[in-house]
């Protein structure tokens, strides 16, 4: 893959700041700032009326919905833009509870997730009465979502599982295929709803391929704008109510939960992001990422570090979102110490998994683990360079 001729689609890494907090965002694409600019300027009006330009708006919002739906091999019925992961899945929740959800009924909850695939469940089982079971695995330092554990905790009242196809700070892989076979064939009815936000940006999405019932990730994570995507099979969203107008039908997954509508600038630009990733091979990606993140595991091996998840670069078990403490020095005083040397940008802290960080791995949720997330566009030097500035902090 050259590394180099990819760089020169995103102008901010043509400055001096070196972008390693990628799983918070990553940088966005010249071709979807030029899109939102261009929509801006010539065709900035309501969706739907008979005038010319209101026609082009139309059209370039369908193409952003469109392409959207096609990027994941869904109908474009599907698929609902919105603000974040986070306020989908809060719409998504109570979409679900009257015609899904009665009182006494089961929702796993996985301890390895981002609040946003949590708290939503949380407030809709004390609104209703809900049993929330937890799915803890067991290892404190690289723990996964294993589907045999998962069989054990399904009962006939389980109705809803809720997991993380990537987690924000191990970078461990769920199998997604085994779990959603697990969800469907152990509870007829049950259903599965998957936060695949630091999943995206590194793998190809099939979501029938995963036989998910519900799936979303931000765009803005993966080389787009600050929009999010939600999915929901045609056959699970005959278990949702319509939060919209009475009059907008509910049709479709937007009819249902697409609240006025979602940004129309930033729809239209999510084309160029799957034209982008159309012609960088996905496998090529991987093999990439995975070199780099070899750089940096080893000198973590080597130095004796804590590695929280997967402790090697295997493409297949974790993507390069790399977290890890450094024994007798507190998170916040590496990166802080590391940054004052440098122009790398990381961070610590817990990234809105505290359970993940607290419960499970058992740190302080506030100081967290340093997380250095990596994406294609990083090279070799660059983690080459941080390790030799991360080994003058810890050698000092």
């Amino acid at each position: 893959m050259d590394v180099t001729s990819l760089r020169k689609h995103f102008p901010a890494l043509d400055k001096k700041q070196i972008y390693f907090d990628n799983a918070g965002g990553s940088q966005c694409l010249q071709e979807v700032i030029d899109r939102i600019t261009s929509y801006l300027t010539s065709s900035n009006v309501q969706l739907g009326a008979s005038y010319p330009i209101a026609q082009t708006s139309t059209q370039l919002y369908g193409e952003g919905k469109s392409a959207a739906a096609k990027y994941i091999n869904a109908y474009e019925s599907e698929v609902v833009l919105g603000p974040s992961t986070t306020q989908l899945f809060r719409n998504l929740s109570t979409s679900l509870s009257r015609h899904h959800l009665k009182a006494g009924d089961e929702i796993i909850l996985s301890k390895l997730d981002h609040e946003a695939n949590v708290a939503s469940w949380l407030q809709l089982a004390a609104w209703q009465d809900l049993k929330i079971i937890w799915w803890t695995p067991a290892s404190k330092t690289n723990p996964v979502l294993d589907s045999s554990e998962l069989a054990s905790l399904m009962t006939p009242r389980t109705k809803l599982v809720a997991c993380t196809h990537t987690s924000n700070i191990l970078g461990s892989i769920s199998p997604i295929r085994a779990i959603a076979d697990v969800v469907h064939s152990t509870t007829p009815g049950a259903l599965l709803c998957v936060d695949a936000v630091a999943y995206a940006p590194h793998r190809a999405i099939d979501v029938k391929a995963l036989g998910v019932d519900f799936y979303s990730f931000s765009w803005y994570k993966v080389y787009g704008a600050h929009i999010a995507m939600l999915y929901a099979s045609t056959t699970a969203q005959k278990c949702m109510e319509s939060l919209g107008h009475y009059f907008k039908g509910s049709e479709s997954l937007e009819d249902k939960l697409g609240l006025a509508g979602a940004n129309y600038e930033l729809v239209a630009s999510v084309p160029s992001v799957c034209e982008y990733l159309a012609n960088v091979p996905w496998e090529q990606i991987a093999a990439h990422e995975e070199k780099i993140t070899k750089v940096l595991i080893d000198y973590l091996v080597k130095k004796g570090c804590r590695i929280w998840g997967e402790p090697s670069a295997d493409q297949k078990k974790r993507v390069p979102v790399i977290s890890f403490t450094v024994e007798g020095r507190k998170s916040k005083n590496v990166v802080e110490a590391v940054e004052a040397r440098s122009d790398y940008g990381f961070r610590w802290g817990s990234f809105y998994s505290n359970r993940l960080v607290g419960d499970v791995l058992g740190l302080d949720a506030t100081d967290g683990v340093i997380r250095v997330s990596l994406c294609h566009y990083n090279t070799v030097e660059e983690v080459e360079g941080f390790v030799k500035v991360l080994d003058e902090v810890l050698s000092s």
